[in-house]
Protein backbone atom coordinates (compact mmCIF):
# COMPACT_ATOMS: atom_id res chain seq x y z
CA UNK A 1 0.00 0.00 0.00
CA UNK A 2 1.62 3.27 -0.72
CA UNK A 3 1.88 5.62 2.19
CA UNK A 4 -0.18 8.88 2.28
CA UNK A 5 2.00 11.87 0.82
CA UNK A 6 2.31 14.79 3.42
CA UNK A 7 0.67 17.83 2.59
CA UNK A 8 3.64 20.11 1.67
CA UNK A 9 4.69 22.54 4.48
CA UNK A 10 3.46 25.73 4.35
CA UNK A 11 5.17 28.92 5.44
CA UNK A 12 3.50 31.26 7.83
CA UNK A 13 4.09 34.76 7.43
CA UNK A 14 2.99 36.96 10.24
CA UNK A 15 1.29 39.93 9.21
CA UNK A 16 1.79 43.31 11.27
CA UNK A 17 -1.12 45.06 12.50
CA UNK A 18 -2.47 47.90 11.01
CA UNK A 19 -0.83 51.26 12.54
CA UNK A 20 -2.98 53.01 14.74
CA UNK A 21 -2.89 56.75 13.75
CA UNK A 22 -2.71 58.98 16.72
CA UNK A 23 -5.84 61.35 17.43
CA UNK A 24 -5.06 64.84 16.22
CA UNK A 25 -6.17 68.09 18.44
CA UNK A 26 -9.27 68.37 16.06
CA UNK A 27 -10.51 64.82 17.04
CA UNK A 28 -9.43 64.88 21.14
CA UNK A 29 -10.61 68.47 21.11
CA UNK A 30 -14.49 67.22 19.74
CA UNK A 31 -14.06 64.62 22.37
CA UNK A 32 -13.34 66.99 25.14
CA UNK A 33 -16.17 68.59 24.25
CA UNK A 34 -18.44 65.48 25.29
CA UNK A 35 -16.67 65.59 28.72
CA UNK A 36 -13.70 62.44 27.73
CA UNK A 37 -11.36 62.93 30.83
CA UNK A 38 -8.84 60.49 28.56
CA UNK A 39 -8.92 62.52 25.67
CA UNK A 40 -8.14 66.06 27.58
CA UNK A 41 -5.44 64.37 29.47
CA UNK A 42 -4.16 63.09 26.02
CA UNK A 43 -4.88 66.89 24.15
CA UNK A 44 -2.81 68.06 27.58
CA UNK A 45 -0.25 66.19 26.49
CA UNK A 46 -0.19 67.21 22.72
CA UNK A 47 -0.19 70.90 23.54
CA UNK A 48 0.35 72.16 26.85
CA UNK A 49 4.39 72.61 26.11
CA UNK A 50 3.74 75.05 23.58
CA UNK A 51 1.05 76.57 25.44
CA UNK A 52 3.73 77.41 27.83
CA UNK A 53 6.08 78.53 25.56
CA UNK A 54 3.62 80.96 23.68
CA UNK A 55 3.08 82.43 27.19
CA UNK A 56 6.28 82.49 28.37
CA UNK A 57 7.49 85.07 25.25
CA UNK A 58 4.93 87.09 26.51
CA UNK A 59 5.28 86.97 30.03
CA UNK A 60 8.76 86.02 30.90
CA UNK A 61 8.59 85.09 34.42
CA UNK A 62 8.28 80.87 34.53
CA UNK A 63 6.80 80.89 37.35
CA UNK A 64 3.66 83.29 36.26
CA UNK A 65 3.75 81.62 32.51
CA UNK A 66 3.18 78.12 34.42
CA UNK A 67 0.02 79.46 36.42
CA UNK A 68 -1.35 81.23 33.07
CA UNK A 69 -0.60 77.86 31.03
CA UNK A 70 -2.44 75.75 33.55
CA UNK A 71 -5.47 78.46 33.63
CA UNK A 72 -5.68 78.03 29.63
CA UNK A 73 -5.65 74.39 29.70
CA UNK A 74 -9.06 74.76 32.53
CA UNK A 75 -10.31 77.14 29.96
CA UNK A 76 -9.42 74.94 27.39
CA UNK A 77 -11.85 71.88 29.10
CA UNK A 78 -14.42 73.87 30.50
CA UNK A 79 -15.34 75.82 27.03
CA UNK A 80 -14.47 72.88 24.65
CA UNK A 81 -17.89 73.06 23.82
CA UNK A 82 -17.39 76.65 21.88
CA UNK A 83 -14.93 75.78 19.35
CA UNK A 84 -15.80 75.66 15.67
CA UNK A 85 -13.92 73.53 13.54
CA UNK A 86 -14.78 75.70 10.97
CA UNK A 87 -13.39 79.11 12.30
CA UNK A 88 -9.67 77.24 12.29
CA UNK A 89 -8.01 74.24 13.77
CA UNK A 90 -8.33 73.43 17.51
CA UNK A 91 -4.42 74.33 18.01
CA UNK A 92 -5.07 77.77 17.05
CA UNK A 93 -8.05 78.02 19.00
CA UNK A 94 -6.31 77.02 22.18
CA UNK A 95 -2.88 79.11 21.74
CA UNK A 96 -5.58 82.09 21.28
CA UNK A 97 -7.11 81.70 24.52
CA UNK A 98 -2.94 81.28 25.29
CA UNK A 99 -2.26 84.29 23.80
CA UNK A 100 -5.59 86.24 25.64
CA UNK A 101 -4.34 84.79 28.99
CA UNK A 102 -1.08 86.05 28.85
CA UNK A 103 -1.99 89.68 27.48
CA UNK A 104 -5.19 89.84 30.60
CA UNK A 105 -1.86 88.52 32.99
CA UNK A 106 0.42 91.51 31.75
CA UNK A 107 -2.61 94.29 31.76
CA UNK A 108 -3.38 92.73 35.39
CA UNK A 109 0.21 93.83 36.29
CA UNK A 110 0.48 96.85 34.75
CA UNK A 111 -2.74 98.35 36.57
CA UNK A 112 -1.82 96.74 39.62
CA UNK A 113 1.77 98.45 39.56
CA UNK A 114 -0.45 101.81 38.81
CA UNK A 115 -2.34 101.19 41.20
CA UNK A 116 0.11 101.05 43.81
CA UNK A 117 2.18 103.79 42.17
CA UNK A 118 -0.74 106.23 43.15
CA UNK A 119 -1.44 104.67 46.50
CA UNK A 120 2.20 105.88 47.10
CA UNK A 121 2.23 109.27 46.03
CA UNK A 122 -1.35 109.53 48.17
CA UNK A 123 0.38 108.02 51.04
CA UNK A 124 3.58 110.86 50.46
CA UNK A 125 1.44 113.55 50.54
CA UNK A 126 -0.75 112.52 53.42
CA UNK A 127 0.91 113.44 57.19
CA UNK A 128 0.73 110.32 59.76
CA UNK A 129 -2.17 110.67 61.99
CA UNK A 130 -2.04 109.44 65.42
CA UNK A 131 -3.62 105.96 64.53
CA UNK A 132 -0.46 105.31 61.81
CA UNK A 133 1.66 106.43 64.67
CA UNK A 134 0.13 104.21 67.49
CA UNK A 135 0.08 100.83 65.22
CA UNK A 136 3.75 101.40 64.66
CA UNK A 137 4.95 101.72 68.03
CA UNK A 138 2.55 98.27 68.73
CA UNK A 139 4.56 96.60 66.15
CA UNK A 140 7.95 97.91 67.22
CA UNK A 141 6.93 97.10 70.88
CA UNK A 142 6.13 93.53 69.97
CA UNK A 143 9.50 93.03 68.07
CA UNK A 144 11.45 93.94 70.79
CA UNK A 145 9.40 91.85 73.14
CA UNK A 146 9.76 89.12 71.21
CA UNK A 147 13.77 89.56 70.68
CA UNK A 148 14.03 90.02 74.19
CA UNK A 149 12.72 86.63 74.43
CA UNK A 150 15.15 85.25 72.75
CA UNK A 151 18.34 86.40 75.20
CA UNK A 152 19.13 84.44 78.12
CA UNK A 153 17.49 85.23 81.47
CA UNK A 154 20.55 86.95 82.61
CA UNK A 155 20.88 88.95 79.38
CA UNK A 156 17.33 89.98 79.57
CA UNK A 157 17.19 91.02 83.27
CA UNK A 158 20.50 93.36 82.89
CA UNK A 159 19.08 95.13 79.14
CA UNK A 160 16.07 95.40 80.90
CA UNK A 161 16.66 97.44 84.01
CA UNK A 162 19.58 99.70 82.50
CA UNK A 163 17.43 100.67 79.41
CA UNK A 164 13.69 100.21 80.79
CA UNK A 165 14.83 101.06 84.49
CA UNK A 166 17.38 103.43 83.98
CA UNK A 167 19.97 102.22 86.11
CA UNK A 168 23.74 101.92 85.62
CA UNK A 169 26.13 99.62 85.26
CA UNK A 170 26.95 99.04 88.79
CA UNK A 171 23.46 99.36 90.32
CA UNK A 172 22.14 96.49 87.61
CA UNK A 173 25.13 94.26 89.02
CA UNK A 174 24.12 95.00 92.56
CA UNK A 175 20.57 94.73 91.93
CA UNK A 176 21.35 91.25 90.41
CA UNK A 177 24.03 90.57 92.99
CA UNK A 178 26.74 89.94 90.13
CA UNK A 179 30.41 91.12 89.39
CA UNK A 180 30.08 94.20 87.33
CA UNK A 181 32.56 92.68 84.69
CA UNK A 182 29.87 89.94 84.27
CA UNK A 183 26.83 91.93 83.50
CA UNK A 184 29.14 94.15 80.97
CA UNK A 185 29.81 91.09 79.21
CA UNK A 186 26.12 90.01 79.44
CA UNK A 187 24.69 93.08 78.59
CA UNK A 188 27.42 93.68 75.60
CA UNK A 189 26.69 90.14 73.81
CA UNK A 190 22.77 90.70 74.14
CA UNK A 191 22.57 93.59 72.79
CA UNK A 192 24.66 92.53 69.96
CA UNK A 193 21.84 89.61 69.40
CA UNK A 194 18.91 92.44 69.92
CA UNK A 195 20.81 93.97 67.06
CA UNK A 196 20.78 91.51 64.35
CA UNK A 197 17.31 90.04 65.58
CA UNK A 198 15.82 93.95 65.33
CA UNK A 199 17.86 94.61 62.14
CA UNK A 200 19.22 97.82 63.44
CA UNK A 201 22.23 99.49 65.65
CA UNK A 202 21.58 100.14 69.22
CA UNK A 203 23.42 102.87 71.42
Amino acid sequence: MRPEQEPPTQRLVAVPPPQLRAPDADELLARVARGDERAFAELYDLVSARVFGLIRRVLRDPAQSEEVAQEVMVEVWRTAARYEPGRGSATAWVFTIAHRRAVDRVRSEQAGAERVRRAAAVSAETPYDDVVESATARIEQQQVRRCLGALTELQREAITLAYYGGNSYREVADLLGAALPTIKTRMRDGLIRMRDCLGVTLA
